[in-house]
C-alpha cells in the first residue's frame, strides 16, 4: 500500500470548491469570444461518424501555423465549445487553433479516445498539410503526451514522423495506475494492465521532441508528481523535457493565461510552434 489517498488527490472539484463559478465563466467567455470573432474566422468540421467527433477551428488558415488544444474533464466531461476562449492568446499572434472533441467515458474507453485524437490530427494534416503543436489540460494533457509519442507514419504513410512537433501538457496525468483506485474508475473501467498500456510515462520517449509539463502550485501532490515523472522519464529517454509550476494557479485557473496574448504561457507556446 502506498498510503496515498488517491480519491482525495485526484478530486479536483473538491479541492477547488468555486469550480462551478469557474466553469460558468468559461462558458460565458467562450460564447463572448465566438461572438467577437468574425464568422469567416471560425468553423466546425467532422473527423468521424459520431456527433462528438468534431473539431472547432479558430482563425485556422491554409497559410497560418496551427496549434491543437485538447480539453480535459477526466475523459468523461465537457466539449470543445466550453474552451473557445482559450484560442484567444494564440489567435492574437496569427496562430490558428483547433479544438477537437471526442466521445466520453463510459460510452468509450480511454484507449478509444486516444485513437479518436489520432484520427482528428490526421484529419487536420490532410486538411492543412502542417505539423502542429499540441497542448492540452488534465485528461487533455495525457492525450497531448500520447499524440507526441505516436508513430504517425505507421498510421498514415503520408504523415511525417514529427506531425506533432512539440507538446505542452497542463496539469496532465501520465501514470494512470492510481486511477484504478478511485471511484471515477466506474467510468474508466481500468484494471492494472489496462492502466499501464495507456500510461505515456511507460511508453518509449519521443526522442528529440519537446514536451513541457506544467502544473499549478495549488494542485495536489499527485498532480505535481505526475508532471515531474513524465519529464524525468522522457528526458532520460531522449526527449527534450521541461517542468514548470505555475505560481498561484489551481487545477482550473491554470488555464487563464492562455487567453492573454502577452502571458508567459502564450509566449512559451509561440516558441514551441513548428518553424515550417
Amino acid at each position: 500500500m502506498t498510503g496515498v489517498d488517491y480519491e482525495r488527490e485526484y478530486d479536483n472539484r473538491a479541492r477547488v470548491p468555486e469550480h462551478p463559478q469557474i466553469f460558468a465563466r468559461w462558458a460565458t467567455d467562450s460564447e463572448s469570444y465566438r461572438a467577437r470573432l468574425r464568422a469567416q474566422r471560425q468553423a466546425r468540421i467532422s473527423y468521424g461518424p459520431t456527433p462528438r467527433e468534431i473539431i472547432d477551428l479558430f482563425d485556422a488558415r491554409a497559410d497560418a501555423p496551427l496549434a491543437v488544444f485538447i480539453h480535459g474533464g477526466w475523459w468523461r466531461n465537457f466539449e470543445p465549445s466550453l474552451f473557445s476562449h482559450l484560442a484567444a492568446g494564440l489567435n492574437a499572434h496569427g496562430i490558428g487553433v483547433a479544438l477537437p472533441g471526442y466521445n466520453l467515458c463510459p460510452q468509450v474507453r480511454i484507449a478509444d479516445i486516444i485513437k479518436e485524437m489520432r484520427r482528428a490530427l490526421l484529419s487536420l494534416w490532410h486538411r492543412y498539410g502542417r505539423r502542429v503543436l499540441v497542448f492540452g489540460h488534465s485528461a487533455g494533457g495525457h492525450l497531448t503526451a500520447a499524440m507526441l509519442a505516436t508513430n504517425w507514419p505507421a498510421l498514415d504513410a503520408t504523415a511525417p514522423a514529427d506531425l506533432v512537433s512539440a507538446g505542452y501538457a497542463i496539469s496532465g496525468v501520465f501514470d494512470l495506475a492510481p486511477l484504478v483506485h478511485v471511484s471515477m474508475n466506474q467510468d474508466f473501467r481500468l484494471d492494472a494492465d489496462g492502466a499501464r498500456k495507456i500510461s505515456p510515462v511507460l511508453w518509449p520517449a519521443p526522442r528529440g521532441r519537446v514536451l513541457d509539463a506544467v502544473v499549478g502550485t495549488y494542485e495536489s501532490n499527485e498532480f505535481l508528481r505526475q508532471s515531474r515523472i513524465i519529464v524525468d522519464a522522457w528526458g532520460n529517454g531522449g526527449a527534450i523535457t521541461r517542468y514548470e509550476k505555475i505560481v498561484g494557479a489551481n487545477h482550473f485557473t491554470v488555464l487563464d493565461a492562455l487567453t492573454d496574448p502577452n502571458s508567459a504561457m502564450v509566449t512559451r507556446l509561440l516558441a514551441l510552434m513548428p518553424k515550417s
